[in-house]
């Protein structure tokens, strides 16, 4: 297993982040690694979100988790590994919010697939969550 998470900690309440978290068809306004981000079906567990990275053919993902507005998570199968991304808001005492984005990467290869895509892909994880705080904020 690989795992890789960035924290940071902000004033803005976790309803306003959850509002464009929440909205993944918009998600390439604030994640700019992604080119796409369609949602097929409802906001739901068990519903599947296709993906374009900038540059690269579409991944599909499938909700796993939603707890409004505290968390979500979506897995990946990415060949013989598995991807588990997600996004954990805590209020914090001042009415801001603690935000955590994970990379869980598990499977038969993980071991040795997971430290070469694991840095490839969090490597934009401040740049995203700078630009999901913006969104959120404004």
């Amino acid at each position: 297993m690989w795992v890789h998470e960035y924290t940071v900690e902000t004033d803005v309440r976790p309803e306003a982040i959850w509002a464009v978290l929440s909205d993944l068809d918009q998600w390439p306004r604030w994640d700019t690694s992604m080119e796409r981000v369609s949602l097929q079906g409802p906001f739901a567990v068990g519903t599947r979100v296709s993906m374009t990275p900038q540059g690269q053919e579409p991944i599909v993902s499938t909700i796993m988790a939603i707890t409004e507005p505290e968390f979500y998570a979506d897995r990946t199968d990415f060949g013989p590994v598995t991807l588990d991304f997600s996004h954990r808001l805590t209020r914090l005492d001042t009415g801001g919010t603690r935000i955590t984005h994970r990379l869980e990467i598990t499977g038969d290869s993980a071991a040795e697939l997971g430290p070469q895509l694991g840095p490839e892909i969090t490597g934009d994880f401040p740049e995203a969550m700078d630009g999901l705080l913006a969104c959120a904020a404004a």
